[in-house]
This record gives C-alpha cells, sequence and structure tokens, in this order.
C-alpha cells in the first residue's frame, strides 16, 4: 500500500495521459492546462484537438475564440461545433471576418464546421469560410441574402475597370478548371455536403446561388419553410444551351417539414415533379412525403429512397413506387402504417371459402394458416414486401422503428 501512496501521475507515459485528458470537455482541458508546466504541453497536443464541441460551452465569446485559436488550435482540427449569441440576451458579434480569416489559416485541416444558433448576417459571403471545408452545418442560424453568392467582392474603383477586373478572373478560373478536371478553384467553394435544419432566412434565392458550387454533391433541407416549389424546379439538373444546367453534381437530396404549426406549408417537393437529373438518393420527411412520392416517379435516375417521420398506406406506396424500376434500396424511418382495409366479403362467399379451404387444407394446419392469414390482414409488413417484390424485384426494404396505426373501431 505504502508503494501506491507514493505513485503519483508523473509516473504515467504521456501517451496514456493524452488518452486520459481526451474525456474532458474543451473548458476542462484549458482548466488542466494551468496544473504544472508538463500538463499544459500535453494540453497543446493536437490529438486533443481533433474534434472541438463549443455548443455545450455556455458563454463562449469572441474573446475566448481568439484566445482558443492562438493557444490550442492548430493543424490537427478536423471538426468545429460553435453556439452562437442569437438566443442569447447579451447579443453581440460572435463570428468576426478577421477571426475566420485566421481560423483558415491557422487550421488548414478542418474539414466540418457547424454552427448553431448564430447570426451570420455581418459576413459578406460564404467564400470568408475556410477552403478546407467539406462539410458545413447550419442549425437555427440567420443568413444574408448573399450568403451562398460565389461573386468576388468589388474594390471601390471606376465601373470599366471592375468589369475588366471580373472579366480576367472569369478567365483565370475558367482556365484553371480546364487545365484541371475536377478541381475546384482556389476561389471557389468546396463543400461537398450541406446541411440546413431549421434555418427560416433560407430562401429560393439561397437555393439557387448553390449552383455555382461546383463540388456540392449532398444537399438536406429540413424545416425550411421558405424554400417553394418552383424555386426547387428552378435548381433541378437539366438539359441547356451549354450542357447541364443547376445543381447538376448533387447526388443526395433531402427535403422535411417536421416542425412548427402555424407555417404556411410550401410542399418544396412537387418542384420534384420536372425530373432531376444525376439524382440518385431522395429522402423525404414528416409533411414533404406525400407530395415527393407523387414525384418520385420522375427521377429516372433514383436507386435510394428514404421514408421518414410519416404515415403511409401501402396503397400510396405501391403506386408510387410502381414507376421506380431502378430503385435499389427504400427505408422506412418511424413510420406509421395505416392498417390494411379489406372490403367486406358477403356471408355466402365467406362460407364456400371457408369450406374449401378446409378441404383442401384440413386439421391443425387450417387453423394455423387462418391465424397467419389474419395477421397478414391487418400487418402492412408481409403485404407491402410481396406487393413491393413483384413490382421491385431487385430493391431491398429496410424498416427502422417502424409501427402500424391501430384503429379503435
Amino acid at each position: 500500500m505504502d508503494e501506491f501512496k507514493g505513485c503519483n501521475l508523473d509516473y504515467f507515459p504521456e501517451n496514456i495521459l493524452i488518452d486520459v485528458l481526451s474525456y474532458l470537455s474543451v473548458r476542462e482541458l484549458v482548466r488542466a492546462g494551468r496544473v504544472c508546466k508538463r500538463w499544459k504541453r500535453l494540453v497543446k497536443d493536437q490529438r486533443l484537438w481533433r474534434t472541438v464541441d463549443l455548443t455545450a460551452w455556455k458563454g463562449v465569446t469572441s474573446r475566448i475564440l481568439w484566445f482558443l485559436l492562438r493557444q490550442y488550435l492548430g493543424c490537427g482540427l478536423r471538426c468545429l461545433r460553435l453556439r452562437g449569441l442569437l438566443l442569447s440576451a447579451r447579443g453581440g458579434t460572435f463570428l468576426s471576418e478577421s477571426w475566420l480569416k485566421a481560423l483558415s489559416t491557422k487550421c488548414p485541416r478542418l474539414s466540418k464546421l457547424c454552427l448553431l444558433h448564430a447570426d451570420l448576417r455581418s459576413l459578406p459571403n460564404c467564400q470568408i469560410l475556410p477552403r478546407s471545408l467539406r462539410v458545413l452545418e447550419l442549425r437555427g442560424c440567420e443568413l444574408p441574402r448573399s450568403f451562398f453568392n460565389q461573386s468576388l467582392p468589388t474594390s471601390p474603383g471606376l465601373p470599366h475597370e471592375r468589369a475588366e477586373a471580373t472579366c480576367s478572373v472569369g478567365a483565370q478560373q475558367k482556365g484553371r478548371c480546364q487545365k484541371g478536371k475536377g478541381i475546384a478553384s482556389p476561389s471557389g467553394i468546396g463543400v461537398e455536403r450541406l446541411v440546413l435544419n431549421n434555418v427560416p432566412s433560407f430562401t429560393d434565392q439561397h437555393l439557387q446561388n448553390l449552383a455555382s458550387w461546383e463540388r456540392l454533391s449532398r444537399l438536406e433541407l429540413r424545416d425550411t419553410f421558405r424554400v417553394t416549389a418552383n424555386g426547387l424546379r428552378s435548381c433541378a439538373a437539366k438539359e441547356g444551351l451549354s450542357g447541364l444546367e443547376g445543381l447538376s453534381r448533387l447526388k443526395y437530396l433531402e427535403i422535411g417539414i417536421t416542425g412548427r404549426q402555424g407555417y404556411q406549408l410550401q410542399m418544396a417537393s412537387l418542384g420534384l415533379g420536372a425530373g432531376w437529373l444525376g439524382l440518385e438518393e431522395l429522402s423525404l420527411g414528416g409533411k414533404e412525403v406525400g407530395p415527393g412520392l407523387l414525384c418520385a416517379s420522375r427521377l429516372k435516375d433514383l436507386k435510394c429512397l428514404h421514408l421518414w417521420a410519416c404515415t403511409l398506406s401501402e396503397l400510396q406506396i405501391v403506386r408510387s413506387c410502381r414507376m421506380l424500376r431502378g430503385l435499389r434500396q427504400l427505408e422506412f424511418l418511424d413510420v406509421t402504417f395505416q392498417p390494411r382495409q379489406s372490403p367486406p366479403a358477403e356471408e355466402g362467399q365467406e362460407q364456400e371459402g371457408g369450406e374449401e379451404q378446409q378441404n383442401e387444407e384440413g386439421g391443425t394446419g387450417g387453423e394455423s394458416n387462418d391465424e397467419n392469414r389474419t395477421l397478414d390482414g391487418t400487418d402492412p409488413f408481409p403485404s407491402l414486401r410481396r406487393s413491393l417484390a413483384g413490382l421491385l424485384p431487385s430493391c431491398s426494404l429496410v424498416f427502422t422503428n417502424c409501427s402500424v396505426q391501430i384503429n379503435v373501431d
């Protein structure tokens, strides 16, 4: 026992101490760095700063962000989560243009940025974000009108000078694109996945500006109430005079309205009725499932369909999937199925059917089949599998946390 009492953390290897420190939050790490010089050096190890989550730290200000960036954040940062002051009583500017520039310089490997309740209206556009970003997630944020616009800011001067500068920049960008296909230009946005959750300021204009994002392949729109069917239709990938127009590189699209009451339902998924070239995966949720299923048959390249947080009937699904011959996966998540409503049969037909079945099967086997038939009449899963197996033989069905609605009658 005396040997164990004399043992302290100085005898532990640094790798073990770093593993122990990895379980601490950012605020606790900063406090641990004040213990001694050794701990201060260990806390600054970049293995502890790969994923930084500041959403649980209440009262984070721009001063704290500058302190973390100068002291701890570096080339090891991969994912950063921040909570803004949009719902705070203090308010004030949270993300400044100078801090974002310093972040992109000091953290060149940052690939994911998540902003929660952040007011971004003080920023000029999204080009101020780090170029290394591949995933951008905005939840409950406020956006300016030109946030997703990639147009370069014009310096004050004569109009013809600004026009010549713009033309020269466009020519240089075009030359770079021709030299290396598939490589975004230095002035372009490299974001491949964009998530917008409960962003009321996101409109059709923002959606149209996303057409200039060359690498955007995954777009998730959740509770974006101001996006309309016309806006989605105008951004759909289609053949134009100069080739593909719109969001031509988009492979995954998610549209879901599950939230607040009192908002006018725009039914943005009706914009899929015009078709979408190259769209391989579609996710519909909430109130967008019904109109989205009506237009899903126009998506010729669709391979995966995800339906979540809705109420569906077997007939509705079969009718919508009848034209989706290329579908490979159909997933249901948190879906409530309506029970099958079989038409009432006459008494004579029931008796004749029962006698024929008893003559054919007989004995206990007939009773078990009657039980299975009764369960099959109320449970839509087996019947839905059989119906879709004939229409889509190469499609796999996935049910996750689904249930069957029970009628009191």
